[in-house]
């Protein structure tokens, strides 16, 4: 097991970074949102293509990602930075004065590099930390203090819905019993006592990276955050606004294709016919969904899964 002593924090390489930008069609002096700043990789490329009347507006939860973009863009008066979950989206811009006015959301799903690398912060298991997992460490409760009281029917539905686990019963007894002798309260003794317990894994994937998954998902409420920001998108963005989505696994991707997509294609139309549009569907698909190539998958392995939609408001 390695050693929880405090490591830097790692640099965030954005995921499709510039195809993303590229997505939303920027006016230049439009107004522009990042729902998740994460470490502004994304907010800089934006800046960088604004011009001196565009704006942009950036949110995260995390405490340690808002001081970055305080320290980063101090001196950017075209830019601000609010701390809250993209889930309040559109209160948040409402606030802004901003609903309806957005030219441009962009929403890049999952945890940052930093999250997951840091051990303190408890995502990941390459370094063992405390078992936290929250991306507001401020609000909810840590992923050990739920396993500490979780019945195990509850852990074992956590861990099959959200991590799409095979070995979900088994992995759940083997905590609650492991818990019985000691508190579980570290990253390493979690994912030793996962990988006990499961029986087969894909060869170059750690046992473990499902259950973390499904419990992280679950401490911070992502899914629904990712259904409340998705609702709120067409409120945000203006008429002709676009909406640019990343999402990393297929629980994600699943929400963000069902919210954008066109309505199910009438079987009387004769496919070389266009669809009628429903006047309640606010979207249009804007191209095929997009995944990393060949070179940014060699310099970033992380990028392996990611997908990107796009879709424009048209109603």
């Amino acid at each position: 097991m390695v050693s929880s002593s405090a490591s830097p924090v790692p640099s965030h390489v954005p995921v499709l970074m510039h195809e993303s930008v590229e997505a939303l069609a920027l006016w230049p002096e439009g107004k522009y949102v990042d729902a998740t700043y994460g470490r502004g990789g994304h907010s800089g490329l934006l800046l960088s293509r604004l011009g001196s009347g565009g704006q942009l507006l950036a949110l995260d939860r995390d405490p340690e990602a808002c001081s970055d973009a305080q320290l980063r863009f101090a001196d950017e008066p075209r830019f601000s930075i609010r701390r809250s979950n993209f889930s309040e989206l559109a209160g948040v811009l409402e606030t802004q004065g901003w609903l309806g006015e957005v030219d441009g959301l962009l929403m890049d799903l999952g945890v940052s590099s930093p999250q997951l690398d840091v051990a303190e912060r408890g995502f990941g298991f390459s370094r063992d930390g405390e078992l936290d997992m929250r991306m507001d460490p401020d609000s909810g409760v840590s992923a050990a203090q739920w396993l500490s009281g979780v019945s195990e029917g509850e852990l074992v539905q956590v861990l099959r819905e959200y991590g799409e686990e095979r070995y979900a019963k088994r992995i759940a007894t083997a905590i609650i019993s492991a818990r019985q002798e000691k508190p579980i309260e570290r990253t390493g003794q979690l994912a030793e006592i996962v990988k006990a317990a499961h029986p087969r894994w894909e060869r170059h994937h750690h046992p473990a990276t499902r259950s973390f998954q499904a419990i992280r998902i679950h401490i911070n409420g992502e899914l629904d955050a990712i259904k409340s920001a998705l609702s709120a998108a067409a409120l945000v963005l203006k008429m002709g606004g676009r909406i640019a989505v990343i999402s990393f696994h297929s629980l994600e991707d699943r929400l963000v294709k069902r919210a954008l997509r066109q309505p199910i294609p009438d079987a009387r139309i004769p496919r070389h016919l266009p669809q009628p549009m429903l006047d309640d569907h606010p979207w249009r698909v804007v191209g095929k969904p997009l995944k990393a190539g060949a070179q940014e998958l060699e310099s970033n392995s992380r990028a392996r899964s990611a997908v990107l939609r796009v879709a424009e408001r048209v109603a």
